[in-house]
């Protein structure tokens, strides 16, 4: 059974990090009780003068994902940017998504947690915590090889670095016969988190150079952050 919550309080908090420290993220969040945890590689894409400025340092990243109610996943932000020193270079960033809506398992395994047992000292690192929904994720779906195009569109009117993720589109070949496009099957995900105020800018720059119409056959869509956790400079 399918359970759709208007006024639920649950989200996905998604850690974008080093190896080593998404290691210690995976041990903090079962120690916590926390039971659905998702693990995958990635890119960053961003040069090494911005990747320190943002502070994710180096290229290869870790994506851990994971799911729970709204005040534990605040207090599991905090948890986190103190724990992994979040505010440093070279560390990474977090936030949290709200999730609309979840199977009645989903909803029964999780609500078991609770922000009390979160062990959540107030400290300037806890506090520079934004849950005023100041920013946004966007997400490109492109072509092979065309994670660049995306990045060098983003970054010339100010995205300062994203996230990559190869993927393989599957079915759907009548739908695009219908339409008279073909995609390619292999594509990547290009992941940028940016203020609210840049969206709008940067993903008609995306679409302008990776759009539909052309090489890179890019999709462009947009979703709002919760709360954010580890912005270099907040």
């Amino acid at each position: 059974m399918i359970l759709f919550h208007k006024h639920s309080d649950y989200r996905v908090l998604c850690l974008i990090t080093i190896p080593k420290l998404a290691a210690k993220a995976a041990s903090l969040l079962e120690a916590e009780g926390v039971p659905i945890q998702y693990q995958f590689y990635a890119q960053g894409t961003a040069s090494s003068r911005i990747m320190d400025m943002l502070g994710l340092g180096g290229v290869d990243k870790v994506v851990l994902i994971s799911v729970m109610p709204g005040d534990f996943a605040r207090a599991m932000l905090v948890k986190l940017k103190n724990a992994l020193k979040l505010h440093n270079p070279n560390s990474g960033v977090a936030f949290t998504i709200v999730l609309t809506g979840g199977n009645a398992g989903l909803i029964k395994l999780i609500d078991g947690l609770h922000p009390e047992n979160v062990d959540t000292t107030d400290t300037a690192e806890g506090r520079e915590i934004d849950t005023m929904c100041e920013y946004s994720m966007i997400v490109a779906f492109v072509n092979q090889g065309f994670s660049e195009d995306v990045m060098s569109a983003a970054g010339s009117v100010g995205a300062k670095g994203g996230t990559v993720f190869h993927c393989r589109r599957v079915a759907g070949e009548e739908a695009l016969q219908f339409w008279g496009v073909t995609i390619q099957q292999e594509r990547e995900i290009v992941v940028i988190l940016t203020s609210k105020t840049e969206k709008a800018a940067i993903m008609e720059a995306i679409n302008e150079q990776c759009g539909v119409q052309s090489e890179a056959q890019g999709v462009v869509v947009s979703v709002p952050v919760d709360s954010v956790a580890g912005l270099t400079g907040r």
